[in-house]
């Protein structure tokens, strides 16, 4: 396990497509999450911007090399 998450973390480092790509998917499926759930209002509160941070996170990263 501490291989992969080494191997994650030095993707990250190195600026690879697949690592942050990655995070940004899950930016975006976060926002959604917080956008749907019924009990907290400050988290329904940022999930527009986690969304969006999450997508212009995406846009941008899908320019980064492999």
């Amino acid at each position: 396990m501490n291989t992969v998450i080494r191997s994650f973390l030095r993707d990250v480092l190195r600026l690879r497509r697949g690592a942050w790509e990655m995070l940004a998917s899950v930016l975006i499926a976060a926002g959604v999450i917080m956008l749907m759930q019924p009990l907290s209002v400050s988290l329904y509160t940022y999930s527009f911007l986690v969304t969006l941070v999450g997508t212009v996170m995406f846009i941008i990263v899908s320019h980064f090399p492999e």
